[in-house]
């Protein structure tokens, strides 16, 4: 299979007209987010049959062909793992994508363990994908020959892969499963922040320690993240090559008064300590200084009323998941969520019309699980 580089308007509506006359695409999505402050799609592979278009956003201005290509409802597009290319592919574009196949969720549904794209292709395809560039900065240019071969390959067995786990889940009698996650994915839409945006003031809430803090230290650590981001987006860098999330929770608890007592930092590295300790120093003397009027402090919200028996509800039904995934050779998270699992807990329904009123739960997980849920969920 050939792969062509294509970086002019021209070079897009080109491959564009000949990609449109194919059955089904293999598509991927490479971004940057784990070098670059602002993340955003770096790079389009779509392959058919005999062609894969290797479509370079940061030379084509207007991506609209390929939008075209993804929104077209009599072409199959292929992905692994969609998610995540859906989302970015609307963030970045308005792009949605229509007819869908996820080799992933038909990995998980036929049962595999392993269902990263190069175990599946292996075991599937009988073929071994080189996984170096996985996470290369894939915003630099020019990308060199091994990287945009890498990316080529992303694509270029996604329609094997395709077809052997379709034959596959046919067998298990599952494939309308799997359609039915499928046509769920048209509906992915980008629910984060814009792409380039600063994080939102309350971001610093998020990581991971953070309310565990004193107002005084939760105040240095968002004048600390707040330093952080604007250094990243400055030098247009991932938050965390600046400067960890460890790092800034441990100056916050300690809120050092010096040099030394940085230095006694252990989360903090001493070469990070060298490089950024004035203003690492300057941000605690700043939270010290706010008066306690000023302190953040993190709003407790009520608990709900405690539902009695829900607990004891939610056991029932994870024991029966449990053990029709065991039946049936599939991960229990794959067959039924926690989530859709607590939806059933709280409405406890009485028979298969309440359960379809359930929107966590879908169809085939309704015909699979049902009668066990009813029975499992009728607890008080």
């Amino acid at each position: 299979m050939t792969a062509r580089y294509v970086a002019t308007p021209q070079a897009l509506a080109e491959v564009a007209g000949a990609l449109r006359r194919e059955p089904r695409l293999g598509v991927d999505t490479e971004a940057a987010s784990f070098h670059r402050y602002r993340d955003r799609i770096y790079l389009v592979q779509v392959s058919g049959r005999t062609e894969t278009a290797l479509i370079d956003p940061l030379a084509i201005a207007d991506l609209g062909p390929l939008g075209a290509l993804l929104a077209d409802p009599q072409i199959e597009k292929v992905f692994h793992d969609a998610d995540y290319d859906l989302r970015v592919l609307d963030r970045d574009y308005g792009f949605r994508a229509a007819r869908l196949f996820d080799t992933r969720i038909a990995a998980q549904l036929a049962g595999e363990a392993a269902i990263g794209l190069a175990a599946v292709v292996e075991k599937y395809v009988g073929v071994k994908l080189d996984k170096e560039h996985q996470k290369a900065d894939w915003s630099r240019r020019p990308l060199p020959p091994p990287m945009l071969a890498y990316a080529a390959a992303d694509t270029q067995h996604l329609l094997a892969l395709r077809d052997a786990l379709e034959q596959r889940l046919e067998g298990l009698g599952r494939l309308a499963w799997a359609n039915e996650e499928f046509k769920q994915l048209e509906s992915l839409r980008w629910t984060g922040a814009p792409a380039g945006g600063a994080s939102d003031d309350e971001s610093y809430l998020r990581l991971k320690g953070a309310k565990g803090l004193t107002p005084r230290s939760l105040a240095a650590l968002r004048l600390l993240h707040r330093w952080r981001d604007s250094v990243a987006e400055r030098e247009d860098k991932a938050p965390f090559r600046i400067i960890g999330n460890d790092a800034l929770l441990g100056v916050s608890r300690a809120l050092p008064a010096s040099p030394a007592e940085l230095g006694h930092v252990r989360e903090l590295p001493p070469s990070l300590a060298r490089r950024h300790g004035a203003a690492l120093l300057d941000a605690v003397a700043r939270a010290k200084q706010l008066p306690d009027a000023q302190l953040p402090r993190l709003e407790r919200r009520p608990r709900p009323i405690k539902d009695p028996g829900f607990d004891g509800r939610l056991e029932n039904l994870k024991a029966a998941r449990n053990r029709i995934a065991v039946e049936l050779g599939l991960d229990p998270g794959v067959l039924c969520g926690r989530s859709s699992l607590e939806a059933v807990a709280r409405a406890r329904p009485t028979n298969r019309e309440a359960l379809k009123q359930i929107p966590e739960l879908r169809p085939w997980q309704i015909d699979v699980l049902g009668d066990a849920f009813l029975e499992a969920g009728s607890g008080p």
